[in-house]
């Protein structure tokens, strides 16, 4: 099963539907890989064996029975640690809420059981999402496969490494401002953000509940297709959710046609701070789109550059206010002092355990700007800043079917090395911020491989609701390049054995 595991989701879920193996022995595989490696690279809170493998019997009777099943049916996925899952612990990486179980399932968990996706457990992440780098987790960093030392992204840096790995063919990241897209370009992986709303929020621990979005960590464009649609389409539960129906992703990913296709360079993404390797394979991954049929047209969206300043304004107010129900009252963590255990101090005394340095720096900054005297500043003008970057894409779609960048503007960096620079980590995001600004769709995929031998990724955003144009120029692009490559670009990563590279 070495072999089967290294196969894309889709090439999975073939070999099971045409009886080459059986699910009990792809989840088994996916388990054993997960026991020799994860040690070494803590993509893993979780690890599910028990109930994965119980699903993955399942699922094989009822194929033997003749049953007509999902296409992703006994393909195992992994589940970042913020979104619910009955029965199995959900911390968001804090020690806030370690030991927790839920009472119940997020709306997409819900869909990938009934499906029958046998669930490997949960990736590490980011604290309550709120990083760059996977640092930032109570229970110590993941590291990228391409290289031990270095960091695979944030917050969901666990999913990303997880596949890229081959730890699991399938995961489920949340992107907030940028975290599945940028940990896909620093681990080689593919990451999509789709349009805010059309996948249901319902069960995922919120940070900024205006910005967060689940979506597909994948090893190619077909198979978050395929994920998308899956986890996809209206929820009751969820008051911001989409009424739309389900889009043919899987086919757009397919057609592998951009002929004829605008697509658009943002300017204000491509210059100082990118850096030149980064921009030199995202110049390349152009230079193929233009050669298949595609028409690259130079466009700007001046009020970009504000828009990493008003994220850290709106998304720390968002999170100061969705992270108060976590006082050690009512559920989680408890700490009581002892001397004076009144209501406040227990607050306190909770609070001041259970979250790490960034979570307590962005309530801080979140409660400072939306106080009495400074929200009109503070808040109030980010959230002008965020109107003039929607105008700004709506301009831009006027003129183009999707726009591209760097997804981010280096590579993975070393671990360590930005930790006690703030300002440097939230740099990270620069490029992926935009789309949660304005709620577009975007994908990240792998790009080349830039300084130091690692991966590098490009992003295309399209307009809302527009999904399917980004399978569409990201399913063709990943045939041209992997053709150039001489296969995929994973396959080029150092080899994991073990607890050796």
């Amino acid at each position: 099963m070495t072999e089967m595991i290294r196969r894309s989701a889709a090439a999975q879920a073939a070999a099971l539907a045409a009886g080459e193996a059986s699910s009990e022995e792809l989840t088994g595989a996916h388990l054993d890989r997960i026991t020799a490696v994860d040690g070494d690279l803590n993509a893993f809170l979780h690890v599910n064996s028990d109930e994965a493998l119980t699903v993955a019997r399942d699922v094989d009777s009822r194929r033997a029975a003749g049953e007509k099943l999902h296409p992703l049916a006994g393909v195992p996925i992994a589940v970042k640690d913020i979104v619910v899952t009955e029965g199995q612990p959900t911390t968001a990486g804090s020690k806030m809420l370690e030991g927790w179980i839920p009472p119940y399932d997020a709306t997409l968990v819900t869909k990938l059981r009934t499906a029958g996706l046998p669930m490997l457990g949960k990736t590490n992440m980011d604290e309550f999402a709120m990083g760059s780098s996977t640092e930032s987790s109570a229970y110590g960093p993941t590291r990228n496969p391409w290289d031990r030392d270095r960091i695979p992204g944030g917050s969901g840096g666990g999913s990303a490494a997880a596949v890229g790995a081959y730890e699991a063919p399938l995961a489920i990241g949340t992107d907030t401002g940028g975290s599945i897209r940028q940990p896909g370009a620093v681990t080689g992986t593919v990451g999509v953000k789709p349009t805010y709303g059309s996948i249901s929020r319902y069960g995922l621990i919120a940070m900024a509940s205006s910005l967060d979005q689940a979506g597909p960590v994948t090893r190619t464009v077909e198979d978050s297709a395929m994920l998308h649609e899956l986890i996809a389409g209206h929820d009751r539960h969820d008051s911001t959710s989409l009424t739309d129906p389900v889009g043919a992703f899987t086919q757009a990913a397919r057609a592998k046609d951009v002929k004829g296709l605008r697509v658009g360079v943002i300017e204000e993404l491509e210059g100082e701070g990118f850096a030149p390797e980064v921009r030199a394979r995202f110049t390349e991954s152009l230079a193929q789109l233009e050669r298949a049929g595609a028409e690259i047209v130079r466009v700007s969206c001046p009020n970009f550059t504000y828009a990493l300043g008003a994220y850290y304004l709106i998304m720390p107010s968002e999170a100061s206010s969705n992270l108060a129900k976590f006082d050690g009252m009512r559920f989680g963590l408890r700490v009581v002092p002892e001397d004076h255990p009144t209501a406040e101090n227990v607050m306190k005394a909770t609070r001041g355990a259970g979250f790490g340095d960034e979570v307590k720096r962005r309530i801080l900054l979140g409660t400072y700007a939306l106080s009495a005297g400074y929200y009109d500043a503070y808040y109030g003008s980010a959230q002008k800043v965020r109107t003039l970057v929607q105008r700004d894409f709506t301009s831009a779609f006027a003129q183009v079917d999707v726009l591209a960048s760097p997804t981010a503007p280096t590579v993975a960096f070393r671990l360590g090395e930005q930790v006690d620079d703030p300002t440097a980590m939230y740099m990270n995001d620069i490029a992926t911020i935009p789309a949660n600004l304005a709620g577009v769709p975007g994908i990240s995929l792998p790009s080349g491989l830039a300084e130091d031998g690692l991966p590098a990724g490009i992003q295309f955003l399209a307009r809302a609701r527009a999904d399917e144009r980004l399978y569409r120029v990201g399913g063709a692009l990943e045939a041209l390049l992997e053709d150039s490559w001489g296969g995929p670009l994973l396959a080029q990563a150092p080899e994991l054995t073990g607890g050796a590279n």
